[in-house]
C-alpha cells in the first residue's frame, strides 16, 4: 500500500524510468480500482499520504514538503509536474504528430517516397510502389533550459499553489523557445503561396492547397492571428469547449510568438512533425530534496523532424 513505500533519493536514479514510474511500479494504480484512490496517480496518493494540499483554499506553503526526509524527496517532482504542466500546455503539443525517445544527440529517421500515382493497376502489372528508406540527414538535437534562482528562505512560506504557477509559467517560456525550433522545421522547404495583404480569401486558399490531408491547424504571429480573428468572415465563429478558436473550415488557430510575422503555416497535426527528445524535463533533484535552491537548472535536449512534407503548407505575406 502507498503508506509503506519508503521514499529516498534513489527513486529518482533508475535508469530509463521517472520518479512516478519507479513509485507506480512499487504502488501500481490497478490495485486501487474501484476504491476512492483510483484516479490517484502514485506520486499523488503519496501526496495524499502526506497530507501535502498543493492547490484549493487550505493549500499548503512550499516548506510542507521539507517536514521530514521522506516528504522532501517528493519536492522534485512537485517542481517538474509544474513546469511540465506549462510546457505541454503549449503549441508543441498541438502540432506534432508522434514523439520519440532517442538514445543519443543525433536522430536519424526514415523518409518516405510515395510519389508514384495511386491509379488502378491492371492484371498481372506491378503495383505502384511506395518507398521506406532511411534519411540521409540526421537531426541534431540541441539543449533548451533555465536556471531558476530561488533561496528556500524566499520561497519557503509560499503558497504552493501560487509557486506552482511560478513553476509553470517558466514552463510555457521554455516551450516557446523550443516551438521556434517546431515552426522553423515546419516551414522549411514547405509549399507556398503568396499575397501582399492578408485576407479571408488568403485563409481559403491556403485551405485549398491541401489536397488528400486537411489543414487541422494554422500557426500564426500573433498581430496576424489578430488580424484573422478580426474578419468579417469570422464574425459567427465561436471558441470551442477547450477554449480553441475554429476558423470555418475547421482549422484551430494557434496564436504564437514563434510563427515567423510574414508567414501562416498551415499544417495536418496527425501527420506533419516529429518530436525528438532524448531526455525528459531534467532536473537537479540532489539540490531541490536538500534545499540548496539557490541555482537550479531545468532543461531538456530535442530537436523536429518533418514526417510528411506535403501535409504543410505556408502562406507568405510579402
Amino acid at each position: 500500500m502507498y503508506n509503506d513505500i519508503r521514499l529516498e533519493k534513489a527513486l529518482y536514479n533508475l535508469s530509463g524510468r521517472s520518479f512516478t514510474a519507479a513509485l507506480e511500479e512499487l504502488d501500481p494504480t490497478s490495485a486501487y480500482s474501484g476504491t476512492s484512490l483510483e484516479k490517484l496517480d502514485a506520486f499523488e496518493r503519496q501526496l495524499k499520504r502526506f497530507n501535502i494540499r498543493v492547490s484549493g483554499a487550505d493549500c499548503d506553503c512550499v516548506e510542507k514538503f521539507f517536514s521530514s526526509t521522506e516528504t522532501a524527496v517528493l519536492f522534485p517532482e512537485f517542481v517538474t509536474r509544474c513546469i511540465r504542466k506549462g510546457f505541454d500546455e503549449t503549441v508543441i503539443s498541438s502540432v506534432c504528430a508522434a514523439k520519440t525517445i532517442s538514445n543519443s544527440g543525433q536522430y536519424l529517421g526514415c523518409d518516405l517516397d510515395d510519389t508514384a500515382a495511386y491509379a488502378a493497376t491492371a492484371q498481372t502489372v506491378q503495383l505502384p510502389a511506395a518507398t521506406v528508406k532511411e534519411s540521409t540527414t540526421a537531426v541534431t538535437l540541441a539543449k533548451y533550459g533555465r536556471v531558476i534562482n530561488a533561496s528556500y528562505e524566499a520561497v519557503r512560506q509560499q503558497r504552493l499553489d501560487v509557486f506552482g504557477i511560478m513553476l509553470r509559467s517558466i514552463g510555457v517560456r521554455l516551450a516557446l523557445n523550443v516551438a521556434a525550433k517546431a515552426v522553423e522545421v515546419l516551414a522549411d522547404s514547405a509549399e507556398q503561396i503568396t499575397t501582399t495583404s492578408l485576407s479571408y480569401g488568403d485563409l481559403a486558399s491556403l485551405y485549398g492547397e491541401f489536397d488528400c490531408f486537411d489543414m487541422t491547424t494554422v500557426l500564426a504571429s500573433p498581430a496576424n492571428a489578430s488580424l484573422i480573428a478580426a474578419m468579417d468572415q469570422l464574425s459567427d465563429c465561436k471558441a470551442d469547449s477547450n477554449g480553441k478558436m475554429i476558423l470555418p473550415f475547421g482549422s484551430e488557430l494557434i496564436k504564437t510568438s514563434a510563427a515567423p510575422a510574414k508567414k501562416i503555416i498551415g499544417l495536418d497535426r496527425n501527420f506533419a512533425l516529429e518530436f525528438i527528445t532524448s531526455t525528459d524535463l531534467v532536473m537537479e533533484t540532489d539540490k531541490l530534496i536538500d534545499r540548496q535552491l539557490d541555482q537550479i537548472t531545468v532543461s531538456i535536449t530535442c530537436g523536429f523532424r518533418k514526417i510528411t512534407p506535403d501535409a504543410v503548407k505556408v502562406l507568405v505575406i510579402s
